[in-house]
Formats: C-alpha cells, structure tokens, sequence
C-alpha cells in the first residue's frame, strides 16, 4: 500500500478550484518536505542494493577466478593429477617447465609415450610467436599432457604443484633464450634465467619428498674458451653473452642447492639444438622462411673471414639425452629444507661432435628446399655470438650411453618437410 506522501506525487491537484493561500503554502511545505524523505530513502535503497549487488558480483568474481583462472581449482587439481599418472612400471611423474617450447614439448612427448607422469608449465611469453606455442600445447593435449600456464617465478603456484602430486623429477626447461636478445632486454634473463631458476630451487628443497632436478644449461657457457672440444671439465669463467653469463650463474646457484640442501642435480649443456617446432629466432629457421620467401639471409662470418661453425644437434638426440640423465639421476637426500647426506651434482655436454660450417647449412636447406638463398655476407658484430662450437661427448656416453645418430642433412630434411607443412607450402612435395 502505497504512503500519502508516495500518493500525492503521482495524483494531479484539483483544477478549477480556488485555494486558500496559506493552506497552499503549508501544502507546498508537506510536499517539499515529503518529496525529499522520499528521495533520501530511494537513495538510502539504491545504496543498499549497490552494495549488494557489488558484494555478490565479488563473490562470483572470485568463484570464478577459482573455477577458471590459470591455475587452482577443483577441475584444475583433477587435470594435474590425471596428467601426472604414471603407466609404467617404475615410472617416474616429472614436472617439466617451459613445456610448449621446443626441447620442453619433445621431451613431455617422450616421457608421455613412454608411460611416464607429465604434467607442463608455461608462461607462453611473446619472445617469438605465441601461436607456436599454442600449437605445441595442442599437440601435447591430444596425447593427455597437461599444460599449467604460470610463471616459473611464482612461488605459491609451485608449491601448490608439488603439494598435489609428489614428482619424482623436475626436468627444468624454462628460460629466456637467444644470444642477441639479452642486449635488448637484459632484464627478462635475470627475471627467468636466475631469479626463476631460485624460485624453482626454492619449492623443491622445500618439498618433501624433494624431487629430483634435470635442467638446461647451455653450451654458452664456454665462452670465448679457444680449446676444442669443449669439455666438462673446461674452464668457463670467460662468458661472451648475458645469456651466457646467466647460464653460468645457474650452474653455480644449483651447486649451492645441491650442497647445502641435498638435491640431486643434472645440468645439461645444450649445443644448438634444431628440428621440427623448432624455435623460429634461430638461424636454421629464420634462413628457412626468408629463402622461401625470396629475402637476402645474413651469414656471419669471424675473424680473417673465417666462416663460424656450430655442433648441431637433431631434437631427437637431445631428447635422448634428457631422457637418459632423469633415469640415471639419484634420489634427493633432503626433505623439507634439511639436508640428510651428500648428493648427486653432475653436468652433461649434449651435443653431435661434428660441427658444421654455417654457409655448409644454408647449402644444405637450398637443397632440401630447391630455392637459392640471396647472401650478405657480413662480419660477426660484438654482440655475443662465438665462432664455433664443439661438444666432447665422452661424459654422457659414459653414464648413460649418450650416442647421438642424426647427422645435419638427415635432420634439416626432415626440418624442411615439418616446416613446409605447417606453414602450408605447396611445393612441400619435393621433401620426402
């Protein structure tokens, strides 16, 4: 039932009736003043309703952060775990970051097919094409690798992971990568390459059971060493590159860790790895697209016009690798942040032995791809770079028979046919 107050507002005064003034006055007073009772409640209900509405809308907000957000959640939690279930006998569950990149997505692959646990991390930054990325994440998808999108930096979201499922190994494969790009943005190495890297440490000495750790460093790290091949045992104090200089770091943070926290550790020294979904700010691929596209190829050349030289290594061989150092990797001997006894730090050269020339690779893609490359050739600029690489491998065949078989014209073709069909090239019939 509507008030008086309510009611007069709505209803007309009477016409053609005469009013006494000061009956009229007091009127005009009661309206006023009833006018403004009603507007103050109208506003005090409005204030209640947004309110309410801004509490619900808040709850909702986060229920759903909850339910859909990168990672957390029920349905989140149902996911890591499933992606973690081991199917072999003996088999381990390993969390591999940096998953949908190129080393990352063929090692979760091998380790999946095999009947091994994986579950991913990625934070799918724009360094080079995202959708590349989304592509390795779909193919991980099809055969049930789980991928959490999530910085490596983030502390809560890694103790959560380690909390839901006990991984037995931690292949560490996230980092920011390239030579060239540190003197760009040298701040996006500190932020992945180390400060990520102790974040990482930091969750898995805190675990119990720690896990064992696998990671990439990289055969940058030997620097401006002029002995060949690069050993192990090699002095690398001399770094050429950002990049470099933080790989080198990495290599002596994880000692530390391994020392005074007891986890077992295997640093891998990576030798210009190349493939199928490869990564496209690499030499390899970059010379690939503009060859094809009709656009000149830049080909460094050292000192004296010396032409550089790298020990390429096909994907497959790197997987073997990474695959051999998890399964003769010991078990961590501290739990919960303490140390109980001594434990296993190694680091492994991964690479072919048989460095090729860089202008010996382009011929090598002009033929696979049956187009002549436009070449500058142009002195190496200080930027990083170094004129050779050579891996002495005799380490990792040693502990676990290492023995890469792909040699560069084997592995560029079967680059060459991926990559034409990916990117949908007609004339990809030439590549068999």
């Amino acid at each position: 039932m509507p008030s008086m107050a309510a009611e007069e507002l709505f209803l007309p005064s009477t016409p053609g009736k005469f009013k006494d003034k000061s009956h009229s006055m007091h009127r005009q007073l009661h309206r006023c003043f009833a006018s403004t009772s009603t507007m103050f409640l109208w506003a005090l209900f409005l204030v209640a309703l947004t309110a309410a509405y801004l509490s619900f809308q808040s709850f909702v907000d986060s229920g759903s952060k909850y339910f859909t957000t990168a990672w957390g959640g029920i349905h989140w939690e149902k996911q890591v775990r499933a992606s973690a279930q081991i199917h072999r006998s003996n088999g381990f569950s390993v969390l591999v970051t940096g998953a949908a990149g190129f080393v990352g997505t063929h090692v979760s692959l091998a380790l999946k097919k095999r009947g091994d646990g994986v579950v991913g991390l990625d934070n799918f930054n724009n360094y080079y094409d995202p959708a590349l990325k989304m592509s390795r994440k779909e193919l991980l998808n099809s055969h049930g690798v789980f991928i959490v999108e999530g910085d490596v930096n983030d502390a809560k979201m890694l103790a959560k992971l380690l909390e839901i499922v006990h991984f037995t190994h931690v292949m560490h494969l996230a980092a920011q990568a390239g030579v060239r790009y540190a003197m760009e943005n040298p701040h996006s190495y500190i932020h992945s390459n180390i400060a990520g890297l102790v974040t990482l440490l930091e969750a898995c000495k805190s675990a119990d059971p720690q896990p064992s750790i696998v990671w990439a460093s990289s055969s940058s790290v030997y620097g401006l060493n002029e002995k060949v091949p690069f050993s192990e045992s090699d002095r690398t104090d001399q770094p050429a590159s950002l990049y470099a200089a933080t790989k080198k770091a990495g290599e002596e943070i994880t000692h530390t860790y391994n020392h005074i926290y007891g986890l077992s550790i295997t640093g891998l020294r990576f030798f210009t790895v190349y493939g199928p979904w490869g990564r496209p700010d690499m030499a390899y691929f970059s010379f690939t697209r503009n060859i094809l596209q009709g656009k000149p190829i830049t080909v460094y050349r050292g000192k004296n016009h010396a032409d550089l030289a790298r020990d390429f290594t096909y994907i497959d061989d790197i997987v073997k690798g990474c695959l051999g150092s998890l399964d003769t990797a010991k078990k961590s001997t501290g739990s919960g942040g303490k140390k109980r006894g001594p434990a296993q730090f190694r680091i492994f050269n991964l690479g072919n032995t048989s460095p090729v020339t860089v202008p010996m690779m382009v011929g090598i893609l002009e033929k696979h791809l049956k187009v002549k490359a436009k070449k500058n050739l142009v002195d190496m600029p200080g930027n990083g770079d170094v004129p050779f690489t050579h891996a002495n491998i005799s380490y990792a065949r040693r502990e676990f028979a290492y023995n890469p078989t792909t040699d560069l014209q084997t592995g560029l073709k079967k680059f060459v046919k991926w990559y034409l069909s990916y990117y949908g090239y007609n004339h990809g019939k030439s590549v068999k």
